[in-house]
Formats: structure tokens, sequence, C-alpha cells
């Protein structure tokens, strides 16, 4: 009917007598889609940290990389910014990596990922959600900053000045021109999936187009990256959700935002769990481990 083709969700019949609500055991395909999405944009993230660290010296085999990346992934679930990247920490011993070496791999990690959500909201958002952008023009603004941040010379002067602050040595390498590029496509490929993943649920209500997927993807980088920046809340929850129905307010009611907010949050759990279930069953078959004697 008209307002599914304007993106409002419609209920009742359209004025053929057609049914606008949307149909689950139909929809369902996008769901599993959506679920897809998100364990291939996660796979791709994982990549690119191991590309990161492969770079400082010390590659990791695809299992054990699975297994350091996801397992430790679940801090972010716990309040506080640094029990993830510790976790990882951690694990990475099990691999004979410097500690220095995998904090430093998995902040770049980060850093990567941020950079590159923020350039595909500044470039999409401005085309489809004049909105969005008026209200998180903050989150915008620092874009050419941390741009600026991943030159491989920026990097190694911000964590030496870190690591003397904290009275540590300083780094014994950085990150390179080749390991930056690779990183930077593994996470372009993931924000490409992580896009999917949104444009999957959104579409049910507002179709199948291309600017429907320049919105998913701007809408879900905008909200990823708040959720990031507001540090005091585990995993983004809460600033992620608001700040994705905020960016879809312009296109659909805010119930069915909502519906696509909470649906996300779903599907990238899922996500996490299935990739750390995989890290585990790894770890409880002893692949690829070589503790340190």
């Amino acid at each position: 009917c008209w307002r599914a083709r304007r993106g409002w969700p419609c209920t009742g019949s359209s004025p053929s007598g057609r049914r606008c609500t949307p149909r689950w055991d139909r929809d369902g395909w996008d769901v599993a889609g959506a679920v897809g999405s998100a364990i291939a944009g996660l796979g791709c993230m994982m990549l690119a940290w191991r590309a990161l660290l492969a770079d400082l010296g010390s590659p990791l085999p695809l299992p054990a990389a699975i297994r350091v990346m996801f397992v430790g992934q679940l801090g972010k679930y716990v309040p506080g910014a640094v029990w993830a990247v510790a976790a990882q920490v951690e694990l990475a011993r099990d691999y004979a990596v410097p500690r220095r070496r995998s904090a430093t791999a998995s902040l770049v990690s980060m850093a990567v990922t941020l950079v590159v959500g923020l350039v595909a909201a500044g470039v999409t958002l401005p085309l489809v959600s004049a909105h969005a952008v008026r209200q998180y023009w903050w989150v915008l603004a620092v874009t050419p900053l941390v741009v600026v941040c991943l030159y491989p010379p920026v990097v190694k002067f911000g964590l030496d000045l870190v690591l003397r602050v904290l009275r540590r040595a300083p780094l014994e390498g950085s990150v390179g021109r080749g390991g930056m590029a690779r990183a930077l496509g593994w996470t372009t490929l993931g924000w490409l999936f992580y896009g999917a993943h949104a444009w999957f649920l959104i579409s049910v209500f507002a179709g199948k187009s291309g600017h429907t997927f320049a919105l998913s993807l701007g809408a879900y980088a905008l909200a990823w990256a708040v959720g990031f920046l507001i540090i005091f809340f585990p995993g983004g929850i809460g600033p992620r959700e608001v700040a994705l129905i905020a960016v879809l307010a312009p296109v659909m009611p805010s119930a069915s935002a909502l519906v696509v907010a909470l649906a996300s949050r779903v599907v990238m759990t899922i996500g996490d769990l299935a990739w750390a279930g995989a890290g585990l069953a790894i770890a409880r078959g002893g692949r690829g481990a070589s503790r340190p004697a």
C-alpha cells in the first residue's frame, strides 16, 4: 500500500484490499539475513584486529584469533570500558603475545572501527536524514580528528604518550601502513555487513531499496558510535538504541523504530554469542593453543 512505500507500516487494508502488515512467515527470512550479516560483520572485525596484531609481530592462527577476540569481547557487557581489552590481553598470553602488543592491537582496532563507522555515517546520513545530522552533529564533527589519528606515526605517538604518563616503556614498534590498510579494508567490509543487518530489519517497514540501505548503514553506524563514545553503558546498551530510534524517526513511527532497535540489539548479541561459543569450543578442543613454557 502507499503507506508502506513511503516507509510507514500499515495496519488494516490498503485501497486495493491487500493487507500491509508485516508477515513473519515471510519476514523471517529478513531476520535470518540480519543474523547472517551480523555474524559476517563481526568476523570481518576480528580479521581486522588479527591483521593489526600480525603487523605488530604476533600473527595468530585463525582458531586462536577467534578465541581471543570473541571470548574476550564478552567483557564489553560488563560495566566499565576496559574489561574487553583486559580479557583479550590475558587470553592472548596463551599464545605468547606480549600484553602491550595485544592491548595496542585491540585499542587500534577499536579506533579503526569507530573511524570507519563515523565516515560511513558522515557520507550517508546527509543524503538521507538531515534530522539525524542536526541532532548528532557532535558525533560527526569529531570524524576529521579521528581520521588523522589513524595515521601510523600519530598512532605510535599517542600510545607512547599514554605509556609515558603511566611510566611504562614505549612500544618497541607500531602499526605499519600495510597493516593499517589491511585493517581498514576488513573493517570497511565489516561495516557493509553491519549496514546489511540493519537494512534487513528496517526494510520490513520501509521497503528494500538503495536509499533504505544508505539510511540503514548511516543510522546504525551513527548509533554504534554514540554507544561507543558514551562509555558508561556496557556494550552501548541504551544510548545506541536511543540514537537509532532518533535517526529512524523521520521515516517510520517511533514504535516501529523501537522494534528495529531492539531487534538489532538481539541480532548483534546472537552474533556475539555465536562467535564466543565457537571460541569456547576451540578452547575446549585445545586447537591452536601454545602456552609459553
